[in-house]
């Protein structure tokens, strides 16, 4: 059997040719205290009245997406 690292690169240039990337995503750690504690704090901070105005532009903007969708069928 071919060793770890040989089989990871096999399998890259098997997505390579077809046409596939590998990425790679760093995220916070929401496991950690201080990341948990980081977010709650800025969670904290939100404009409720902010907050209210992009949830209205998201409705609005999704509805709009909706009626777009159905005029393409």
């Amino acid at each position: 059997m071919a060793a770890p690292a040989e089989r990871m690169r096999a399998m890259r240039e098997r997505r390579r040719s077809r046409g596939m990337r590998e990425v790679r995503l760093v995220v916070p750690d929401a496991h950690s205290r201080s990341v948990r504690r980081r977010i709650a704090s800025q969670v904290a901070q939100l404009s409720h009245a902010g907050e209210h105005d992009a949830m209205n532009w998201i409705e609005f903007v999704s509805e709009f997406d909706t009626r777009d969708a159905r005029r393409k069928r």
